[in-house]
């Protein structure tokens, strides 16, 4: 099996390399991308979304579909370690162990944590709310507001965690986000506009022209990322810190 798996991939990657050959020339002012793709996003996002974050406006509108299988994969890493991983909480024939505190669950390092994490999570809401219209969004707002409770779970215990957001709570939010951000695309299809095309919102709310309801519409899939992304974390985290016991961490 070692045999067949080393030709594999040594094939595979022969095949990449005879197809690279026919990638254009790297920075190629006069590639595809260059003189059709990158120039319309450059000069029409703006006008199209309403969303002057440009990177924003490729992953969220024009790339969304690619963006959100970018999110199922975060969300099936997640379940997939929480599934490897997550064992009983019950254990037979063995006493309860004392909580020990290690030393960077010292009352100086515990009380600067507490400090900082709800700036650390005020600001992650900032980056997801703007992300849209300045540097930030969905995924790094995630990762923000996951490495808030990490921060909390180092400093503290595993425990304080989930007594604060619960594992089948964690479970449910990682689900959510996906499904906030398919059913944002699953709705566009009901008023016969191509998936994930935000432009319907007009529609729902009168007060918005089709051009901004695109940027709404970004703004409610960032948050479906945000989610998942963070929830995600989380899972990830207590799962191999306590080797999937959910007891106590490292």
């Amino acid at each position: 099996m070692k045999i067949i798996g080393f030709i594999v991939v040594i094939s595979t990657g022969l095949l990449l390399l005879y197809a690279e050959s026919d990638f254009p020339d790297w920075a190629d002012p006069s590639s595809p991308a260059s003189v059709h793709v990158s120039p319309h996003y450059i000069t029409e996002s703006v006008e199209e979304t309403s969303v002057p974050n440009i990177v924003t406006a490729v992953l969220a509108d024009y790339r969304s579909y690619d963006t959100m299988f970018e999110t199922v994969v975060v969300f099936a890493a997640g379940i997939a370690v929480y599934s490897l991983l997550r064992r009983s909480r019950k254990r037979q024939n063995q006493q309860e162990e004392q909580p020990v505190e290690l030393p960077h669950q010292a009352l100086i390092v515990k009380t600067v944590c507490r400090l900082m994490i709800p700036f650390m999570q005020i600001f992650a809401l900032y980056v997801i709310a703007h992300g849209h219209h300045s540097p930030g969004g969905g995924f790094q707002g995630g990762v923000i507001l996951g490495a808030s409770f990490i921060l909390l779970a180092i400093s503290h215990d595993i425990q304080v965690v989930i007594r604060r957001f619960k594992e089948k709570t964690n479970l449910i939010f990682i689900a959510i986000g996906i499904l906030l951000y398919s059913t944002v695309g699953v709705a566009a299809l009901l008023f016969k506009l191509n998936f994930l095309d935000y432009s319907y919102l007009s529609f729902v709310i009168p007060v918005l022209d089709s051009v901004t309801a695109r940027s709404i519409g970004i703004l409610v899939v960032e948050i479906g990322v945000a989610v998942t992304v963070m929830s995600a974390m989380i899972l990830i985290y207590t799962s191999l810190s306590s080797r999937g016991t959910y007891e106590s961490g490292l």
